[in-house]
């Protein structure tokens, strides 16, 4: 009730108002019935304005941490996070992939739709990053329709690190700066049950989870990279280049 409430008279129309979204494919959400929405992960506002485009409540997963603040900001920032449909997600040590999975599962169902960034944290530098197996076997599992989302230029509205939102970017060869629209484009879903009693095949997994990817990366664009974005960001801490721990591949712009 505070979701769609917090959603419909707040968060929707300053969203609309501030940004005019652009959003592309709403006809690939089901009315009713339980679906698996897999998207790319730039920016903290894609958690925004992702439900701000779907009309159905999407369920996310986020860090147990945002819930258990002390005082009035504490309270304050957990109340947020509920009212866009987060839930908190132990994940300290192992239990991170299986308590994401459970809950996962959980929410399906019950009917409804469930939000999971396959590259397990925002993109370090605007590219797309390679999945991480789980949403594959919550997608075989679950057993339910997979849709792919491309988040566009959120990362430019919400650079990493800020608060305050841009709405202007200056982009190199341009006299003046452009404008920001971001995008949601939604993709048709993709249909996994042909896998159905192999999720603990690895090769399945590692085989739908890139399927996934494709698709997202033919949606948003963007250029595909065969690493994790956790292993990419520790690089970046430790002063390197990314590029130069990438292996040889023939086509850089394909997941595999």
């Amino acid at each position: 009730m505070l979701y769609m409430f917090i959603r419909r008279f707040l968060v929707a129309p300053l969203a609309r108002l501030l940004f005019r979204p652009k959003v592309t494919g709403l006809e690939n959400i089901p009315e009713t019935g339980p679906a698996l929405l897999v998207s790319n992960h730039l920016a903290f506002s894609d958690s925004i304005f992702l439900p701000v485009a779907v009309p159905r409540q999407i369920v996310f997963p986020a860090k147990s941490e945002y819930f258990t603040g002390t005082g009035l900001k504490g309270k304050l920032v957990a109340t947020f996070f509920r009212s866009i449909g987060q839930i908190p997600i132990d994940r300290s040590g192992g239990r991170a992939s299986l308590a994401a999975l459970n809950t996962g599962l959980e929410i399906l169902g019950k009917g409804e739709l469930f939000g999971i960034y396959p590259e397990g944290t925002r993109s370090p530098d605007g590219r797309l990053y390679k999945g991480k197996t789980g949403v594959a076997r919550m997608a075989i599992v679950a057993g339910v329709p997979v849709i792919p989302v491309a988040m566009i230029d959120t990362e430019k509205v919400n650079p990493p690190g800020t608060v305050m939102p841009k709405w202007f970017v200056k982009e190199p060869g341009r006299r003046f700066p452009r404008l920001v629209r971001p995008g949601v484009a939604i993709g048709e879903p993709l249909d996994f049950s042909r896998y159905e009693g192999m999720e603990r095949d690895r090769f399945v997994l590692r085989s739908v989870t890139d399927e996934i990817m494709y698709a997202m990366m033919e949606l948003s664009g963007q250029e595909y990279v065969d690493m994790y974005a956790e292993k990419a960001k520790e690089l970046l801490k430790a002063g390197e280049n990314i590029d130069d721990h990438l292996k040889p591949r023939l086509d850089d712009t394909k997941a595999s």
